[in-house]
């Protein structure tokens, strides 16, 4: 059975409330073994127009027709995304990285948003009310958080978030791809596809790996014992909080 098309009647609701700028969120990339996490984030509004034809969940839509909704997403809504690289995942864990891309995302709204309305049941937005440790993430006020399960299905807002989440996602991948070609980026974007667990057996590691998971590794990864990673091997941080661009198809 073909979903719905998702619609901005929820998001009406809650603007109805009181809210006047409503911040509709999405992930991709938490449950990938390589790259960042990103969050991105739609502003509705009372006067924002019905969402541009086509737009759905990330994960229904092809490369191509996700690709060819970032720039109508762009004009419909002000948007930003946010990311947090492996490196980050590594030291603070997925949640917090999770919640700093999310931030990150906030901060660079054109508009302060007064709520949030997240897909799922789980708020990783909100920060906790013991202070993190490591001292991460702008200094950004976090509205109050709405969350929703199968937001990104029923909820246009949420649904054009997921897809500049994922396609912003997509482009690092593709551009980390060409230094590290043996892991296929390009095509299964960090996931545990088997051609990137077969490389990673035999490989080991690249810093782009989130290297505190139980990565795949074998007998033929003499690398992964020193910690080493076959060249070239580039230690910066991939952190984004710009409009998307190129994507290929993946899980989110």
């Amino acid at each position: 059975m073909t979903p719905s098309r998702p619609t901005l009647r929820y998001e009406r609701a809650l603007l109805r409330t009181g809210v006047t700028a409503l911040a509709c969120a999405d992930e991709a990339g938490r449950g990938a073994l390589s790259g960042p996490v990103s969050v991105g984030v739609v502003v509705v509004t009372a006067v924002t127009p019905t969402a541009p034809t086509g737009v759905r969940d990330s994960k229904l839509l092809t490369p191509a027709r996700r690709q060819a909704l970032v720039p109508k997403i762009a004009l419909w809504a002000a948007h930003a995304v946010g990311m947090a690289s492996a490196q980050e995942i590594d030291r603070i864990g997925i949640v917090p990285a999770l919640r700093l891309a999310g931030q990150r995302a906030l901060s660079a709204l054109p508009v302060a948003a007064d709520a949030v309305l997240l897909d799922g049941n789980h708020d990783y937005l909100t920060p906790p009310d013991q202070p993190s440790l490591f001292g991460d993430g702008p200094d950004v006020r976090v509205p109050p958080v709405i969350t929703k399960v199968k937001a990104d299905l029923r909820c246009a807002g949420v649904a054009a978030a997921s897809i500049l989440a994922k396609t912003a996602r997509d482009a690092v991948m593709v551009e980390l791809s060409s230094d590290f070609p043996q892991y296929q980026w390009e095509v299964n974007k960090g996931y545990g596809a088997p051609d990137h667990v077969a490389a990673l057996r035999r490989w080991g590691p690249t810093a782009h790996h989130r290297r505190s998971w139980q990565l795949p590794t074998g007998p033929l990864c003499g690398d992964s014992r020193t910690g080493t990673a076959p060249p070239p091997v580039s230690s910066s941080p991939v952190v984004s909080n710009a409009a998307p661009s190129t994507g290929e198809r993946a899980m989110k």
